[in-house]
């Protein structure tokens, strides 16, 4: 059997948050170092927030999640707060200078209902002129989901292992596939399917506008390059809105 918590393991050994080694790391790690309080949302085994804070953050680090296998994996470090929920279950209200969603998490939000909750949410849980910052596949980019691109990986306890990906349905802007994790003779130990939401700069813009922010930058890359025909990526910066102070009436 291969558990959740064998998933949450294998996750880290499949995209271990280095930011020596990955430039969506290094441009996470700047922003996380140059803020006093930070939330994570979706923050699932904490890559991010335990590297932030064993290399010398002495803010405030909270991470959201709720996948329960990876959150007991990233409790593994004591010296972060770690709360099980989605983006929507956010009840903080004004704590933090950042909020990040890494790992292409916003995609989990498919319905718009999901989306204008969990950013409402979020944006609530922001100071006034704080930053969202997220990323999301380019629309294009689900076509990079089929069998041939097949990952080959050795897990913590040595076992070789296959992962791949392929496309069961595209609808609108919502992708449907599934990750098999397999034996490299075929052996396959489990298939998990997942629904992903591939949203334009131009409907991410709208939701964000909506729940309270302005757009700071998006980027198609992790070098800060501009939103192409050709970008794998929308990363988008985001600036909650101060708030309006009326005069007193007279």
């Amino acid at each position: 059997m291969f558990s959740d918590a064998d998933v949450a393991a294998l996750y880290d050994r499949m995209y271990p948050w280095d930011p020596g080694l990955r430039p969506e790391g290094r441009f996470y790690n700047k922003l996380v170092m140059a803020a006093d309080s930070v939330l994570d949302v979706g923050c699932g085994t904490g890559g991010m927030l335990a590297y932030a804070r064993e290399h010398g953050h002495r803010g405030r680090l909270v991470g959201l999640d709720p996948d329960r296998a990876a959150l007991e994996r990233a409790k593994r470090l004591a010296d972060v707060e770690w709360a099980e929920g989605t983006a929507a279950d956010a009840r903080w209200a004004a704590c933090f200078d950042l909020a990040t969603m890494t790992g292409h998490a916003f995609q989990c939000l498919i319905t718009d209902d999901d989306v204008r909750a969990s950013l409402t949410a979020i944006c609530a849980s922001l100071r006034d002129s704080g930053r969202l910052v997220f990323e999301s596949r380019h629309p294009q980019a689900w076509q990079d989901w089929n069998p041939s691109n097949v990952s080959d990986i050795t897990d913590a306890s040595g076992n070789a292992l296959r992962v791949w990906h392929e496309v069961e349905s595209v609808a609108d802007q919502v992708v449907t596939l599934t990750e098999t994790t397999a034996r490299p003779g075929g052996t396959v130990l489990r298939v998990d399917r997942a629904t992903l939401r591939f949203p334009g700069t131009e409907t991410i813009t709208a939701f964000l506008t909506t729940a309270g922010f302005e757009i700071e930058a998006q980027y198609g890359d992790w070098h800060h390059g501009p939103i192409t025909s050709v970008s794998r990526e929308i990363i988008t910066v985001a600036r909650k809105k101060a708030a309006t102070l009326r005069p007193p009436a007279l």
